[in-house]
């Protein structure tokens, strides 16, 4: 498969494809799975079935980091103005504030990491696929687009599945889903609307999920950050920042009060040496 053709298989509603089409999209076998000399150019296309992320900023910086913001440098060099003075009580109240709220985001980010990590460890397991007709049990890391897994009580979704085959499957999905009971797959109903919500879609299974009874078989049609799981991952890592226009407003007043603060203070230091 052309790396084109591995975007665009990705893009699919899987939900809403037939199994036949789903075999043709993905040049699988249903009862076969993938034939194993597939396997090592699937890999170099498609990479490992992992959550992958940037590297992260040493502790250090990362909590000097906190500090750059307008106010925050107005702050500290407010305070280091009353040190100079020998007004030490405002400028420990000044530098206690800046280091807290420091202390805060940098709380803050730590813990999105740390979700991160959770949700890497959540599709990091061991699967049970058939390849060439032949059951084999390997890391989920190895697994591939088009690759036929099967699924038993006590087994994690190692990467979003297409169900062909359900005998009494139930899986937890409440960490993707937030559903406080197992949901009960079903793949009498060949294909579901394109609009069906992520939680009702009875004939996937996704990844980090976890089957709490019965068993099951289904196609793996999207491995690490392409999975629901991983977009998640990604959606934290971006971090985006939803500013109000009062936020933008105030931001931008420190912004311009910062320069302002300078302005003056170079101008009091040159008519100081005048």
């Amino acid at each position: 498969m052309t790396a084109k053709a591995i975007n665009n298989a990705q893009e699919h509603q899987w939900h809403n494809l037939p199994e036949d089409k789903i075999s043709y999209i993905l040049a699988t076998d249903l009862e076969k799975g993938l034939d194993e000399t597939e396997i090592p150019q699937r890999l170099r296309e498609y990479g490992a079935n992992e959550l992958t992320a940037k590297e992260g900023k040493p502790i250090w910086l990362k909590f000097i980091l906190q500090f750059n913001q307008p106010l925050l440098i107005i702050l500290v060099c407010a305070g280091a103005i009353k040190a100079l003075l020998g007004e030490w009580i405002n400028a420990s109240v000044i530098w206690g504030v800046t280091t807290t709220n420091a202390i805060i985001s940098f709380t803050q980010e730590s813990q999105a990491e740390s979700a991160i990590a959770a949700l890497a460890s959540a599709v990091r397991t061991e699967a049970t696929v058939i390849r060439s007709g032949k059951k084999l049990k390997i890391t989920s890391q190895e697994l591939v687009p088009g690759d036929l897994v099967l699924l038993t009580s006590g087994d994690k979704v190692p990467a979003d599945l297409r169900l062909i085959k359900t005998r009494d499957l139930q899986i937890d999905e409440s960490a993707l889903t937030g559903e406080s009971v197992a949901v009960e797959k079903d793949t009498e109903e060949e294909t579901l609307p394109p609009e069906t919500p992520l939680a009702e879609r009875l004939n996937m299974a996704y990844a980090g999920g976890f089957v709490t009874f019965g068993q099951g078989s289904g196609i793996v049609v999207a491995t690490g950050n392409k999975t629901e799981t991983g977009k998640i991952s990604q959606l934290i890592e971006q971090r985006v920042d939803l500013t109000t226009p009062l936020t933008r407003k105030f931001n931008q007043f420190s912004q311009n009060w910062l320069y302002f603060v300078l302005f003056a203070a170079t101008m009091t230091f040159a008519i100081g040496l005048g």
